[in-house]
């Protein structure tokens, strides 16, 4: 199955998605359906149908609790990224977070910070936990697992490289973008074979496939879940391939105007323009 979030007359409503339309379900976001979406599917259609408008399509998950990211989890990667953050293959799984304000729609615009000008693309799989889980063995993982999307980690470099940690240069408003669809495991005849690829307006940067993770998906839950609980509607993003823009010599920082598109077999596209951040003091 594809899910989808959609914006309606009535506001946003998950749907399921039949070819070129959405069968609409009573709830306003997917999350709301975790964890069992082949009950929800029965509800599809109750609150009408649209036709599937990419304008109109918003994050899987709306709301996110937890948005988290391994890093370092291609080969070919940890080789580029010795020249910008001076680290060598991880031996121990390597995470931070995105903070909930970084989440973000599969066409929605991405900010350019006022503070930097080196922001960075990175193409990822996206894992969309289903149920509740601590202390999960490896081998019962996939239980948790309501789907997969696409996203993009977009990453702030030079405040990536001032901290300690990497929670600054990757959890700025808008720069986790996901989606479009949460694509239920079932649709994936053979995962390891997914091609995970970005382009910057159109030129190719990254090719990778999931068979290239050094930490598969299954070791990363039962890691984060030795420490934590993970629960339905949390986002994980889990690594990039090599040919992220501050690999390159000199970098290639992405700028207002450019259009990032992220592409993962089977599972859609994202397509992203990068805008210049308005600064605007917010005070509620």
């Amino acid at each position: 199955m594809k899910w989808v979030n959609i914006y309606t007359e009535n506001g946003s409503r998950a749907g399921l998605v039949q070819g070129d339309e959405v069968l609409l379900s009573s709830a306003s976001d997917i999350a709301q359906l975790l964890p069992d979406l082949n009950a929800a599917a029965a509800d599809a259609g109750s609150a009408g149908r649209v036709a599937l408008d990419p304008s109109a399509i918003l994050q899987p998950i709306l709301s996110p609790r937890k948005i988290l990211a391994i890093g370092l989890n291609y080969a070919a990667h940890v080789e580029e990224s010795v020249s910008f953050i001076k680290n060598t293959a991880p031996s121990v799984q390597k995470w931070f977070n995105k903070q909930a304000t970084a989440a973000n729609g599969p066409y929605a615009p991405v900010h350019l910070p006022v503070v930097s000008d080196q922001l960075d693309y990175e193409a990822e799989i996206v894992v969309i936990i289903g149920k509740t889980g601590r202390h999960v063995p490896e081998e019962r993982a996939h239980e948790l697992i309501a789907g997969y999307c696409c996203g993009c980690d977009y990453s702030v470099r030079d405040w990536q490289r001032a901290s300690q940690t990497m929670i600054m240069g990757k959890g700025f408003d808008s720069h986790a973008p996901f989606g479009p669809y949460l694509v239920t495991p079932d649709e994936i005849e053979d995962f390891g074979a997914l091609e995970v690829s970005s382009f910057v307006n159109g030129e190719r940067r990254q090719r990778g496939f999931a068979r290239d993770m050094i930490f598969s998906i299954s070791q990363q839950i039962a890691h984060l879940t030795a420490a934590f609980t993970l629960e339905p509607g949390d986002v994980i993003f889990t690594g990039t391939p090599a040919g992220v823009g501050a690999g390159f010599e000199p970098p290639k920082w992405l700028k207002a105007g450019d259009r990032v598109r992220i592409e993962v077999t089977g599972l859609g596209h994202l397509e992203n323009n990068i805008i210049a951040e308005k600064k605007v003091t917010v005070l509620r």
